[in-house]
C-alpha cells in the first residue's frame, strides 16, 4: 500500500506538484472582474404592512432549520452559507424562536480568521455572523439532534438550546443544509452521517404527524441528488432542490486566486456556488418576494451550472411534490419589503464564477497556508507535512477501495462493479443497513473515510447490491489494509 512508502524529499516535491496541479485544474472559468459597486443588502427592521412577517396566508407560522455540516477553517464557506441564510430569513420577518441553527461555531473566532468575530459570504459582503442563534454547536451538531429538532421531539434532543420545530398543521417549514456529501449521505461534524433512508423516514414521520402544511428543502453537497433519487415520495408535501445530481460534485466559490476573489487576507473559500446563487438572487434581484420556487429555480439553475459550463458547475435537481412550485417564496423564507420593488441585480446574471471542487477546497486552503509561511521555515515544514499526510490518506483510501473491489470481484470486474451507476429513478442501494455495515467494516480496518472518502459511498452500495456478505467484506478489508492503523 502507498501508505508505507518512505517519504523522501523527491516524493514530497512530487506530492506538492500534484497538489498544485489538482488545484489549478479545478480553477475553471476565470471571469471578468467583479463589479465593485456590488452591495450585499443586510437585515432591516422594516416590516411589511400587507404580509405579516413569518406567517402564511392561512395564519400559520414559517419555521426554518439551517444546518452547516462541517467544521474547521478550511470549511469556512459552509458556516458562512448558513449564517447568510439566517440573515435573509431574519430580514424576511421570521422570529428566532422559529429558526433553528446547527453550526459547529469554530470559524468566527478562529485564530486564522483575519476579521475575528465576523463571517462574510461574499468578497464585498458585510458580517453575516452577528445575531445568529447558537442553537446546536460543537458536539451537539449531530444527525440525531437534527432529526429530533425536525420532528419536534424535545425528549430526544441532547444538549444545545433545546429548540425544536414545534409546528402545527397550517405551518410551513424551510430546511437548508450546506456541507460535504457523497452518494446517499450528507456529512456532519460528529458521526454518524445523515443517510438518505434515515432522512426520508424522518420526513415521512413528520408528515404522518400532521404537523405541517408544506415543506421546502435546499441541499448544498456533492452528489446531493442521490439522497433523494428514487427515495423521495411525492405525496408528503415536500419539495426539494439540490446543488447537484446523483453523480457530480458541487462547487466552492469566492476562493483565493480566483475571480471573483475574497479579500487578500483570506486563505479559504467564502461560499458555495449553488448557495450563493439562491441567496444573492434572493437578496435583491427582480423582486424575489413575488417569485415562486419554479421561477426562482430557473435563475439558480443558470448560475449553479456556471452558465452551462457544467465541468465547472452542477445540475440543480428537484424532487418530491412539484405542485408546491407555483407558490410564492416569501411563504418559506419570509417577506422583505426592502427588496419588493428593486430592479434586476445586474452583477449576478451574466458572470461566470471561479470555482473549486468541494473535495479539493481543503487542499487549496492548505496550500494558501503554506504559501503564507514562506518566511517561517518551521511552520512551513509543518504545513507541508499536513499536505503530505492529506495526500497520503487520499491515496490510501482510493487504493484500498480499488484493491477491495478486485479482491471481491476480480481484477477485470472490480473497478467497473464498484463504479457502476443505477438507472435514473432508482435508489443508490436496496439495503441501507448493509451500506452502513460495509462502511463500518471498512473504517474498522482501513481508517476513517473523512470528507474526501465520502465519494466512495457508491462503491459500498454496489458491494451491497452484489450481495457480498459481511464476512467476505471484512476479509477483503483486512487483506487490503493490513498493517494500517485505523485510528490514523
Amino acid at each position: 500500500m502507498a501508505m508505507h512508502l518512505k517519504m523522501t524529499p523527491s516524493i514530497l516535491a512530487l506530492l506538492v506538484a500534484v497538489v498544485l496541479a489538482l488545484i489549478q485544474a479545478s480553477w475553471v472559468c476565470q471571469a471578468k472582474r467583479w463589479e465593485m459597486n456590488m452591495n450585499i443588502r443586510m437585515p432591516t427592521d422594516k416590516q411589511s404592512e400587507s404580509k405579516e412577517a413569518g406567517t402564511t396566508e392561512e395564519g400559520g407560522t414559517t419555521w426554518a432549520v439551517l444546518v452547516a455540516g462541517s467544521q474547521g477553517f478550511g470549511n469556512y464557506r459552509h458556516q458562512a452559507d448558513v449564517c447568510h441564510a439566517y440573515q435573509i430569513l431574519k430580514r424576511g420577518g421570521l422570529k428566532d424562536e422559529n429558526i433553528v441553527v446547527f453550526m459547529y461555531d469554530d470559524i468566527a473566532n478562529n485564530e486564522l480568521n483575519p476579521r475575528r468575530g465576523t463571517i462574510i459570504n461574499h468578497p464585498n459582503g458585510q458580517d453575516v455572523y452577528a445575531g445568529v442563534p447558537k442553537d446546536y454547536t460543537g458536539e451537539h451538531v449531530t444527525a440525531q439532534n437534527f432529526y429530533a429538532v425536525l420532528l419536534g421531539d424535545k425528549s430526544t434532543v441532547k444538549g444545545g438550546s433545546g429548540k425544536v420545530v414545534a409546528s402545527k398543521p397550517n405551518d410551513r417549514i424551510f430546511i437548508y443544509y450546506s456541507d460535504h456529501g457523497g452518494p446517499g449521505v450528507l456529512g456532519m461534524p460528529n458521526m454518524p452521517y445523515i443517510y438518505a433512508k434515515d432522512f426520508i423516514e424522518v420526513l415521512k414521520k413528520k408528515h404522518s404527524s400532521n404537523s405541517y402544511k408544506e415543506m421546502v428543502i435546499y441541499v448544498e453537497a456533492c452528489e446531493s441528488g442521490s439522497v433523494f433519487e428514487g427515495m423521495m415520495p411525492e405525496n408528503i408535501n415536500v419539495y426539494v432542490t439540490t446543488a447537484s445530481n446523483a453523480q457530480e460534485s458541487s462547487w466552492g466559490t469566492y476562493c483565493p486566486g480566483m475571480d471573483p476573489a475574497p479579500p487578500p487576507e483570506y486563505m479559504t473559500c467564502l461560499g458555495d456556488l449553488y448557495s450563493v446563487a439562491w441567496m444573492e438572487d434572493r437578496n435583491g434581484s427582480m423582486s424575489m418576494n413575488g417569485l415562486n420556487p419554479m421561477e426562482f429555480l430557473r435563475l439558480v439553475k443558470e448560475r449553479t451550472s456556471n452558465f452551462n459550463t457544467f465541468t465547472a458547475g452542477s445540475h440543480v435537481m428537484e424532487y418530491g411534490n412539484k405542485s408546491i412550485k407555483p407558490e410564492k417564496l416569501y411563504l418559506y423564507q419570509g417577506f422583505d419589503p426592502a427588496t419588493e420593488n428593486l430592479p434586476a441585480n445586474k452583477v449576478l446574471l451574466n458572470i461566470k464564477m471561479g470555482v473549486v471542487n468541494q473535495r479539493d477546497a481543503d487542499l487549496l486552503f492548505l496550500w494558501k497556508k503554506y504559501e503564507r509561511s514562506m518566511d517561517k521555515p518551521e511552520k512551513k515544514h509543518k504545513i507541508l507535512e499536513e499536505i503530505t499526510q492529506t495526500m497520503k490518506h487520499r491515496i490510501h483510501l482510493d487504493g484500498g477501495i480499488e484493491l477491495i473491489g478486485k479482491l471481491l470481484f476480480g481484477p477485470n470486474n472490480g473497478p467497473h462493479t464498484l463504479s457502476s451507476k443505477r438507472k435514473p429513478g432508482m435508489p443508490l442501494v436496496d439495503d441501507w443497513d448493509c451500506l452502513k455495515s460495509m462502511v463500518r467494516v471498512f473504517e474498522d480496518q482501513c481508517g476513517s473515510l473523512s470528507q474526501y472518502g465520502m465519494k466512495h459511498m457508491r462503491a459500498f452500495a454496489n458491494i451491497c447490491n452484489e450481495e457480498i456478505s459481511h464476512s467476505e467484506m471484512e476479509e477483503a478489508c483486512i487483506a487490503a489494509c493490513g498493517g494500517h492503523n485505523p485510528g490514523q
